[in-house]
């Protein structure tokens, strides 16, 4: 099975973040990984909610900006990172439907 790379930019999404990764985690295709980039989000709440999720899952790779660098930049620190056949970009208020992959 090919691996997909899903590539999540995070920048203040606290509200809705566990909602998307929950959506990408039940995915029906498990063949997957999962880069967070944490693009020095001003809200704590972001790094515990994919500390937690990272802790459950090891598809999940977290990434944290140093300063922050905008979204494209973020995407783009993700692209380097990924090792999958296809990308997939998803905002951290995004969420799919389970048959998405």
């Amino acid at each position: 099975m090919y691996k997909v790379s899903i590539l999540i930019p995070v920048y203040n999404v606290e509200k809705y973040l566990s909602k998307c990764l929950e959506s990408i985690l039940l995915q029906t295709y498990k063949n997957i990984e999962i880069i967070i980039v944490n693009d020095c989000s001003v809200f704590e709440e972001d790094e515990k909610i994919i500390l937690e999720y990272a802790s459950k899952d090891n598809r999940i790779k977290y990434i944290k900006h140093k300063e922050n660098m905008g979204d494209g930049a973020a995407r783009m620190t993700g692209l380097k990172e990924a090792k999958g056949y296809s990308v997939l970009f998803a905002d951290g208020d995004d969420y799919m439907s389970l048959d998405l992959i």
